[in-house]
C-alpha cells in the first residue's frame, strides 16, 4: 500500500466508502476489449493490443472510437461507429467482466461492520444495473449514482452528493475510490477523502501521483487496512 500522505493526525469517523465502477470496482476491460476489436474486425483492422484498451476504458466509448479508428467526435462515421460499439457492448456485458481481485473480501467487511457502501460512476444506468446484478452486488449496494441521475457527471461534485444523500451520510465523512483523475477531482470537489486506485485503468502519460488524491492504493487488497489505520470505524449502525 502506497500513501500519498502521511496517517491521519486526527482520524475521521467512517460513515460510507464509494467506489467508481469500472477500473475500481469491476474490471470490465476484457469485455470492452473483445467487442471493440470485434467491430475492427468487421471493419477490416486487425486486433488491437489489450493493454492499450484496458488504458482507455474509463475514458468511456467516444475514446475507445478515437482509439480504434482515429476518429474524433464530429467526425463523419464517428457517431455511427460508437453505437455500433455499444450495440455490441450491451450484448456482451457480463461474460468476462469481474470484481478486482479483494473486492468482494472488502465489501464483505465494510457490510460486517456495518459501513454502507456505493457506487457513483459515469457508466449509464442501462448498462450498470445489469452488470451489478449479474455479479450479485445489486441488492447489496446502498446507491448507484449514474449519469441517467444528475444535470452535471464527474468531475463535477453533484453525483457526490446525491450519493450521500441517499445513503444518509455527510461527504466530509465518506470516502471515494476511483482511478481516473476526474473521480478523484469529484471527491474533493464534494469535501470527501479520496483514494486512488493505481490497479485500475490508469493512463501512462497521467499517473496517479500527479491526482493530488489523499491517498493511493496498488491492489484492492490495501484499501481495508488504509480505513483501519486513518478512519474511526463504526461499532454500529447508529451514525448520530
Amino acid at each position: 500500500m502506497r500513501a500519498s500522505l502521511n496517517k491521519m493526525a486526527t482520524p475521521t469517523e467512517l460513515h460510507a466508502v464509494l467506489f467508481d465502477l469500472d477500473g475500481t470496482l469491476i474490471d470490465t476491460a476484457p469485455d470492452f476489449a473483445i467487442v471493440l476489436n470485434q467491430l475492427r474486425q468487421q471493419n477490416n483492422r486487425d486486433p488491437l493490443p489489450f493493454q492499450s484498451i484496458r488504458e482507455t476504458v474509463s475514458q468511456g466509448s467516444k475514446a475507445l472510437i478515437t482509439l480504434a479508428f482515429q476518429r474524433q467526435e464530429g467526425d463523419r462515421g464517428f457517431e455511427d461507429l460508437r453505437q455500433q460499439l455499444l450495440d455490441l457492448y450491451s450484448r456482451h456485458l457480463a461474460v468476462e467482466t469481474a470484481l478486482f481481485p479483494g473486492i468482494s473480501d472488502l465489501l464483505d467487511w465494510l457490510e460486517q461492520r456495518r459501513i454502507p457502501w456505493g457506487i457513483v460512476t459515469n457508466k449509464p444506468r442501462r448498462y450498470a444495473e445489469p452488470i451489478l446484478s449479474f455479479l450479485a452486488l445489486n441488492q447489496r449496494c446502498s446507491t448507484l449514482v449514474c449519469p441517467d441521475d444528475v444535470s452535471n457527471t464527474k468531475p463535477h461534485p453533484e453525483p457526490m452528493f446525491l450519493a450521500c444523500d441517499q445513503i444518509a451520510c455527510v461527504p466530509q465523512n465518506t470516502i471515494y475510490v476511483g482511478d481516473h483523475r476526474r473521480d478523484i477531482e469529484a471527491g474533493q470537489n464534494a469535501a470527501m477523502t479520496t483514494v486512488a486506485a493505481n490497479y485500475g485503468y490508469i493512463e501512462r502519460h497521467d499517473p496517479t501521483v500527479n491526482w493530488n488524491a489523499d491517498f493511493s492504493v496498488d491492489h484492492a487488497q490495501d484499501i481495508q487496512p488504509l480505513l483501519q489505520a486513518n478512519f474511526l470505524l463504526p461499532q454500529n449502525n447508529d451514525r448520530r
